[in-house]
């Protein structure tokens, strides 16, 4: 029995489809699952249980990604097709079942990709790193290292928190008395973009800094399993974020948290005193431009931190132990 199942070219839309996928798992055990999606995504699912083969769809011109998809599928036979990007891919192929995506922009993703199956409650996005890759984030945070990870970046530079207010949030979640006194700090960050998140690294000492910039993403999420808070953009490594356990704190400007929260029981949003809607009709829906969340100050971040650390003190200590 096998499953196609095409989902995102995004990170983040790819971790929040890995709730359907494993509910899918379980209805239908012992199933082999092709997957389909952009190259981005891919590493999400090469170790996921029942996962046979990982199709990269690299966008071509004229649907020529469309077209190679087809022509690796068209003769096998499926048992159900799931299709989170609405394409007419399922209705080409000879499958039992049909599962399509239409657009709905009031629903979370999670419950969003939840529904075109029938799920409901929504099964919970989660990650399959990989043995080698658990063992390696072993070596970098063993256990008992407190360690607070930073996702500074985002895909467009209008919903990123200005990286200076980061360092300085750093400073005081990490310093002498604060809530994580001492804690190493693991910076991530996609290829390409240390010098974005320099004035990060150097706010953090050689001794107690994780550099994970560029690196596979079942590293960072291996890693991610092991730190005691997340901070981060609306960003694909916040999704992971969360998606591996880490207590995750989403920050948000002009993308709607509503629809993006970052999705989990010790999961938190936090906003300056603007809506997205709000920005949007004062500095326009464009992707380039400066950050539209200076006016989301530190303390703010601050406060919700330390909140969502105690909220989540006795779950992680139970399961340290």
């Amino acid at each position: 029995m096998r499953i196609l199942f095409i989902t995102s070219n995004r990170i983040g839309d790819g971790v929040l489809s890995t709730g359907l996928l494993a509910g899918l798992m379980e209805r239908y055990p012992g199933a082999l699952f092709w997957v389909a999606c952009g190259p981005l995504a891919a590493p999400l699912f090469r170790h996921a249980p029942g996962v046979e083969r990982v199709i990269e769809l690299r966008k071509e011109p004229y649907a020529g990604h469309w077209r190679k998809l087809l022509s690796a599928t068209m003769f096998r036979r499926f048992e159900a097709v799931v299709d989170l990007r609405g394409s007419a891919t399922a209705f080409l192929l000879w499958a039992k079942k049909r599962h399509v995506l239409r657009s709905n922009h009031t629903l979370h993703r999670v419950i969003h990709n939840a529904s075109v199956a029938g799920f409901d409650p929504a099964p919970s996005p989660r990650v399959w790193p990989g043995a080698q890759a658990r063992a390696r984030a072993r070596e970098l945070i063993p256990e008992g290292r407190t360690v607070l990870a930073i996702g500074p970046s985002a895909a467009w530079p209008r919903k990123m928190w200005p990286v200076e207010y980061h360092a300085e949030l750093i400073g005081r979640l990490t310093g002498p008395g604060a809530p994580l006194a001492g804690a190493h700090v693991l910076i991530a960050a996609a290829p390409g973009e240390r010098d974005l998140v320099r004035p990060i690294i150097e706010a953090v000492p050689d001794e107690r800094r994780i550099e994970l910039i560029g690196e596979d993403l079942n590293l960072v999420a291996a890693s991610f399993e092991r730190v005691r808070l997340y901070v981060g953009n609306d960003s694909g490594l916040m999704h992971l974020a969360a998606a591996a356990g880490a207590p995750t704190l989403g920050l948000f400007g002009p993308t709607p948290d509503g629809r993006y929260d970052p999705w989990g029981e010790k999961t938190a949003q936090v906003r300056g005193p603007r809506s997205h809607e709000q920005i949007i009709a004062e500095e326009g829906s464009g992707f380039s431009g400066p950050s539209a969340m200076r006016d989301l100050t530190v303390d703010k971040v601050y406060e919700a931190a330390v909140a969502l650390l105690a909220r989540t003190a006795s779950s992680q200590a139970k399961e340290i132990a």
